[in-house]
């Protein structure tokens, strides 16, 4: 089964709402990025920070390819033997309860896809063909601190036909009660520079499916936008706020 397909079926079973087709990558519209000196800084979501909102971040599917056995991959660095542009990633969880105040002791756990746009832990059928069952590269478990944050080393993930560039993110809190499953998108100026000049991402060239036109984030993407600067030389660093109901 295609993975464009998975979801499709989920969509008549579950409704929009609940599961979207992979479809997509990075918009060219939704952010305006301020570039000096080959370095790109984009502004994203002010979801749950000082002067801005504190609405839930919208829940999306876990999608075909989740963390299997999250807790046994309580790790800062995820990268294993995956290379790629370098990027660190800062996720700051905060409680739509108590103010949008910090919310420390959270489980927080990432995956993505590699360069290539395959993901560890699946393949060997339609909906991958690379076989990556028995490795587990692109996924890692963190704790906030107390400021709200989850820290992990990566790099900038690839794209695959039919969705838009993503991180998937399960967050529990400190007894493993699951309190929200999101995605975070990129901005499109970042992603064209990635595949259009890094070594091994440009093979592809651009993705072939805008945030817009992805079915996860065409009703609205403003509380899932990163905000992520640095260089394809330099490496990039994301930072994102979600807002849970803890």
């Amino acid at each position: 089964m295609e993975r464009k397909d998975f979801l499709k079926r989920s969509l008549s079973v579950l409704g929009i709402a609940a599961v979207a087709p992979l479809v997509g990558a990075c918009s060219k519209t939704e952010v305006d990025p301020t570039t000096t000196t080959g370095t790109t800084t984009t502004t994203g979501s002010t979801n749950g920070t000082t002067g801005g909102t504190c609405d839930t971040t919208p829940s999306e599917t876990e999608g075909p390819f989740p963390t299997k056995t999250p807790t046994s991959l309580v790790m800062k660095d995820i990268r294993s033997d995956r290379t790629g542009v370098p990027m660190t990633a800062t996720i700051t969880i905060k409680n739509k309860n108590n103010n949008c105040a910090a919310l420390e002791g959270a489980l927080v756990d990432i995956w993505h896809c590699d360069k290539d746009g395959n993901y560890s832990e699946y393949g060997g059928t339609g909906m991958q063909s690379t076989n990556y069952t028995t490795v587990h590269f692109l996924r890692g478990r963190q704790t906030t601190d107390a400021n709200g944050a989850a820290a992990f080393t990566s790099i900038f993930p690839g794209w695959y036909s039919g969705r838009a560039v993503h991180i998937h993110v399960h967050i529990y809190n400190a007894t493993g009660k699951s309190l929200l499953v999101t995605q975070i998108a990129f901005p499109a100026s970042v992603c064209d520079t990635v595949f259009t000049t890094a070594t091994n991402y440009y093979t592809k060239g651009k993705a072939d499916t805008t945030n817009e036109k992805d079915n996860v984030f065409s009703d609205g993407f403003a509380n899932e936008m990163s905000t992520v600067s640095g260089s394809v030389a330099n490496g990039y660093t994301l930072t994102h706020t979600i807002v849970v109901s803890a």
